[in-house]
């Protein structure tokens, strides 16, 4: 057991909240009980982990997504408003790192998302502080193989939009978790020949097939489940809490 004073200083140690603009509060969202000897894991602070994390007894929750998003109404009503009463009438911190989680070296979800992937010497693309990685392809991958890839290792199949102005064998993939679609075009101008992401819109695909970049849609959920358990697997080795990961299912 360890105070939560001391938990929350070692995560800010390991994540650098203060590097990053982002779109809602990174740290600790709301306040439970003192002292943590279990924490709970979760991509997001649903009303299913919620529940989850309290029937284990868990005295604080470690989310990707969490709260409070920028213009997003500020009032404790409805979804967020029952949330957070069963985090505070359980006595559950709720602990939210976005960005810092996505783009962390050791266990953010770009790196992680790689690993899980089994596709090795993977690395941050200079100038985007982690938010895009790189890897080179072995000459045998075909965007086929690398779509089978994806679906086995992930355990759904991905939305895979093919470019008729690129070649079917692919050499260097860019990866960028979550909701990510957006940045297809960054993709394309760092070199890649395949751009994978969660999310896709009705744009990215007239995007993918004009620039000759295939992409795959992996899901946002399915893209970021790794970078917190990485994360869990830190803090359960090095200041010995019990940590159990709970995965509310999303198909998006």
């Amino acid at each position: 057991m360890i105070s939560l004073h001391t938990l929350l200083q070692r995560l800010d140690d390991w994540m650098q909240p203060s590097s990053f603009e982002d779109y809602a509060p990174n740290g600790l969202q709301v306040e439970g009980r003192r002292s943590v000897s279990r924490l709970a894991l979760g991509v997001t602070a649903s009303a299913d982990v919620i529940e989850k994390s309290a029937a284990w007894g868990a005295d604080a929750l470690l989310v990707h997504h969490g709260y409070f998003w920028k213009r997003e109404s500020p009032v404790l009503t409805g979804i967020k408003g029952w949330r957070v009463r069963e985090l505070i009438q359980n006595q559950i911190s709720l602990i939210a790192y976005h960005l810092p989680l996505d783009c962390h070296h050791e266990f953010g979800n770009n790196k992680t998302l790689l690993d899980h992937l089994g596709l090795q010497g993977g690395k941050p693309v200079e100038g985007e502080d982690g938010l895009l990685w790189s890897v080179s392809l072995n000459p045998e991958h075909t965007l086929a193989s690398l779509t089978e890839r994806v679906a086995k290792q992930l355990g759904r199949g991905p939305l895979v939009i093919e470019s008729p102005r690129a070649d079917t064998n692919v050499s260097h993939l860019i990866v960028c978790s979550g909701g990510a679609q957006d940045y297809l075009t960054k993709a394309h101008m760092y070199g890649a020949d395949v751009y994978l992401s969660g999310e896709i819109s009705e744009r990215t695909t007239h995007e993918a097939r004009e620039l000759g970049v295939h992409y795959i849609a992996a899901g946002h959920h399915a893209t970021e489940r790794y970078g917190v358990q990485a994360l869990g697997g830190k803090i359960s080795r090095e200041l010995g809490l019990e940590v159990c990961f709970f995965d509310d299912h999303n198909p998006a």
